[in-house]
């Protein structure tokens, strides 16, 4: 295909998936390995860019306009079926699913002069914050047969225990995996580059390690969870997708959950993934400004970037944190914890702007990087617009 690739924004889309998309494109969500950006650009083989809602353009190139051009919905992520009919579409056609755009070839956005034909095959299409977790599985298994596909894995050190099929354990150069217990019975394990599994941990797939990633002494993970690049997990994980330079370093238990990037939680904190009731959970809904229902049994902590947990925190079933909060105290804090929060169930205080740009730049010079002038921006009105939430 010679067209420009653009995976693009739907606005509601990308408010219900909040907090998580507050300061990003639906396509730098982690699912799987990667992100959803990464995963089509290994589709095509190419660069794609990103177009977005207009508080997040400073962040992502523009696109060129007024030339041909392959959008895809960034809430889609690629599959074989998939991949077939849209490499088939000239300008002026496009594929939907119901109701939903899936993708169209045309000079702009805007024109409405397209032939959408109906694509009946399955899909991943993420709808809700909660879907990255819900779809992690699956993700993570397509994801570990297109990246490892006709390549060697580094040496598994002899003093692991393997637990299933060893070709569905894969490690990328410089990985370090010693003296811990990988069962693959339930899906693959995947360890990115410089990655490192301490002693003792027990490691149940699906489950993948991003770049300098970490899981600490004694770690347990239940499948299928992902951690990405330069994050470190310890304690109890199960079935949740953590994003880059985030850390749960310490014991605690952390459930069915979604972690934005630069949050870290303080030692013991705890999540509850499961009502008391075992009924359906309900969460806040940024679009909706109420609780709505999530279908699921099991629904934990959905935190957005920057956040932190102190010591001893616990979150109730289907907590929604948003953006830069700082949450702290005993008792659980409300299960809608708005960005650039200070407290936790006792008292709550807004989180004064510069402090919490402070405390981000003290976070992220530990690893080289600071908040840029764009991202300060962002976050100027992602605290400007809090009381919207």
């Amino acid at each position: 295909m010679n067209e420009q690739i653009v995976l693009f924004d739907k606005p509601k889309i990308h408010k219900n998936i909040f907090p998580i998309t507050m300061t990003r494109s639906i396509a730098k969500c982690i699912i799987g390995i990667d992100t959803i950006q990464e995963k089509w650009q290994r589709s095509f083989n190419r660069e794609i860019q990103i177009s977005t809602l207009d508080y997040l353009k400073s962040l992502y190139p523009s696109p060129q306009t007024n030339t041909p051009t392959l959008f895809i919905s960034s809430n889609l992520l690629p599959n074989k079926e998939l991949l077939l009919r849209i490499t088939a579409l000239t300008k002026g056609q496009g594929l939907k699913k119901g109701n939903e755009i899936l993708c169209f070839i045309a000079d702009n956005y805007s024109d409405k002069e397209i032939n959408f034909m109906e694509f009946n095959e399955a899909i991943i299409a993420l709808e809700h914050s909660w879907d990255i977790f819900k779809f992690n599985g699956d993700a993570i298994e397509s994801d570990f047969v297109d990246i490892t596909r006709k390549r060697k894995s580094q040496e598994l050190d002899k003093s692991n225990t393997i637990i299933g099929d060893k070709n569905k354990i894969f490690l990328e150069t410089g990985a370090i995996v010693r003296a811990s217990v990988l069962n693959t019975e339930a899906g693959c394990i995947y360890i990115g580059k410089d990655a490192e599994v301490m002693e003792g941990s027990l490691i149940r797939g699906p489950f993948a390690l991003g770049e300098h990633g970490v899981t600490k002494l004694g770690t347990k993970v239940y499948g299928p969870t992902t951690v990405g690049p330069y994050s470190k997990i310890g304690g109890e994980v199960n079935n949740s997708v953590i994003f880059s330079y985030s850390n749960k370093g310490h014991d605690g238990f952390l459930g069915n959950s979604v972690l934005g990037e630069w949050c870290n939680l303080g030692a013991d904190t705890n999540n509850s993934n499961l009502k008391n009731n075992y009924g359906v959970v309900k969460t806040y809904s940024h679009s909706e400004k109420k609780e709505i229902t999530t279908g699921m049994q099991f629904c934990g902590l959905i935190m957005g970037d920057h956040s932190k947990s102190g010591i001893n925190t616990m979150f109730n079933t289907g907590t929604i944190c948003g953006v830069s909060s700082n949450v702290f105290g005993g008792g659980f804090p409300q299960k809608h914890i708005r960005s650039f929060t200070w407290g936790g169930s006792e008292k709550e205080d807004i989180y004064e702007f510069e402090k919490a740009i402070e405390v981000a730049n003290r976070m992220m010079e530990r690893r080289g990087k600071s908040v840029s002038k764009e991202e300060k921006q962002l976050l100027r009105t992602i605290f400007n617009n809090r009381m919207q939430e």
